[in-house]
């Protein structure tokens, strides 16, 4: 795989209301471990759509791994301003996202004008990759379940997942770095 989308639910699904939220390094190592395994493997690309929550902390994890890897990714919003009804902080981050990013561009111009342009960007998403990585728990679906169920009739498309046991077996193997976790 050369191409992967990378998707997952936004940061209010995880009740995650703060950057500063202890999770969202665990979350961010989960994506991480995928990732690196992946490029690996030969990943050259990662798409986003930039949506807050694992979008963004995948945008976060790339920047971080191409001082490693050879790794390019992209933010392909639905339309230009979605990002409009964000936090100031999130639009700071996101501002700088966009800047670090290997390409940029919405499907749309403009600002919001209906659900089509969620799905449009779903399709180009899956048409412009080989797989995707969805952070998901698949009995609670969420927002995910839109793209997720496009992914599924695509042909020869590749879903993999990061799951809540994924994120739990990380948290676990972080704990396991502390010297005081052996003295318990």
């Amino acid at each position: 795989m050369k191409i992967i989308t990378v998707t997952g639910y936004r940061s209010m699904e995880l009740g995650i209301f703060k950057e500063s939220d202890e999770r969202i390094k665990y979350i961010k190592k989960s994506i991480e471990n995928r990732l690196i395994a992946l490029i690996e493997e030969g990943l050259e690309w990662v798409l986003t759509s930039g949506q807050m929550g694992v979008e963004l902390w995948t945008a976060e994890v790339l920047i971080e791994l191409r001082k490693t890897y050879d790794i390019k990714f992209a933010i392909i919003p639905a339309f230009e301003n979605h990002h409009s009804r964000w936090p100031d902080e999130i639009k700071i981050k996101y501002a700088e996202l966009i800047q670090a990013a290997d390409f940029y561009d919405a499907i749309y111009q403009g600002d919001y004008k209906a659900p089509y342009q969620f799905k449009e960007r779903d399709l180009w998403m899956i048409n412009k990759s080989d797989g995707c990585l969805i952070l998901m728990d698949p009995e609670y679906p969420e927002s995910t379940s839109y793209f997720h169920n496009l992914a599924e009739q695509a042909d020869n498309y590749l879903i993999m997942y990061i799951t809540p046991a994924d994120i739990e077996d990380v948290v676990e193997e972080m704990a396991m770095l502390d010297p005081d976790y052996w003295n318990q």
